[in-house]
């Protein structure tokens, strides 16, 4: 039987509003397991599967450096962009309008306790989402997320991840470009990495995407492959 998952687009959403929001939904979910535990309880916890948009934003992950950034707080105001130091895993990344970025907030209780094969299943749902499309993607050695060419000089990213997990429980995840601005990614080391290129669903295939019917490929993989049920 599918494991009942709450999906909700917030559509163009404030990074740091987005942040707060999932804050609240994840530690109420940590609090809920906890109980469970202290109390003996056998309450059953949520799962959501949010998409959103943002304004122009860059984030650095807990593992990123700060100088992967190279805009001073000028630069960032030229480009009407914010910047923010945040939990999760990863360097440094950029999001921004035209891109889908996905906060899956799961109890991986409810599907399997293996963040490695967390991470290696949300890959695969934007890899099926772009053979849809004609584009050939896979997975790039030692590296997170969805590329493109990954096996030779031409290698470009096309989905950057990033996640924290604690109790099993998940928040951040996933950026994929699809209409993004790719000048933007100029005004950083991508996740650290200054030897490969960015891309996007736009610039692979020369046409501007409908967004909507991305979405709907992108959550359709994404629950087929957890074995959810998007409610």
């Amino acid at each position: 039987m599918n494991k009942k998952v709450k999906y909700i687009d917030w559509g163009l959403t404030d990074y740091q509003d987005a942040w707060d929001e999932q804050e609240a939904i994840f530690n109420e979910t940590v609090a809920l397991k906890t109980k469970n535990r202290t109390e003996n309880t056998e309450l059953e916890t949520p799962n959501y599967l949010i998409f959103n948009e943002h304004p122009h934003v860059y984030t650095l992950g807990k593992s990123g450096k700060p100088e992967n950034l190279l805009l001073d707080e000028q630069g960032l105001i030229e480009k009407q962009a914010t910047y923010y130091k945040i939990n999760r895993g990863g360097d440094i990344t950029y999001h921004g309008p035209g891109q889908i970025v996905g906060y899956p907030i799961l109890d991986l209780d409810n599907f399997f306790t293996d963040i490695h094969l967390y991470l290696r299943t949300l890959e695969e749902a934007v890899i099926l989402t772009l053979a849809d499309y004609g584009i050939a993607a896979g997975r790039y050695e030692g590296f997170t997320g969805v590329w493109i060419d990954a096996d030779n000089e031409k290698a470009r990213k096309i989905c950057a991840m990033g996640v924290r997990c604690s109790r099993w429980v998940t928040m951040h995840g996933f950026a994929f470009n699809v209409n993004a601005d790719l000048a933007y990614f100029r005004n950083i080391v991508p996740c650290g990495i200054d030897d490969k290129d960015v891309t996007s669903m736009q610039r692979e295939l020369g046409r501007e995407l409908d967004m909507e019917e991305v979405k709907t490929k992108l959550k359709g993989h994404i629950a087929k492959l957890f074995g959810m049920e998007l409610i």
